[in-house]
């Protein structure tokens, strides 16, 4: 299983729902396991650059390139790469 978890800052705080928004649409994709869009609750008294999480979990690399490959993933991304300021990804194998 390959957990994908994306992090975003909006470039402007007023933007922080319209990003979240933006991203559920991601859902629609069907190749993910377990698809969820969060808000940062910003406990963290280091850092709270983070406002959104993206975390979803899919069968293996294939799906997950299924799911980037899809119109949506770009259509999605276009709508939010500009009210956003970081976007930082990592894709991890989990371990069973």
């Amino acid at each position: 299983m390959i957990r994908h978890i994306v992090f975003f800052s909006a470039r402007h705080k007023v933007d922080v729902e319209a990003v979240r928004t933006g991203l559920l649409a991601l859902g629609n994709i069907p190749h993910s396991r377990l698809f969820e869009v969060t808000l940062n609750s910003k406990v963290d008294p280091l850092s709270n650059e983070i406002d959104v999480v993206v975390y979803a979990e899919f069968e293996d690399d294939a799906a997950l390139a299924a799911y980037k490959a899809h119109p949506l993933y770009a259509e999605t991304t276009s709508q939010v790469k500009p009210l956003r300021e970081l976007r930082y990804s990592a894709d991890v194998v989990a371990a069973t």
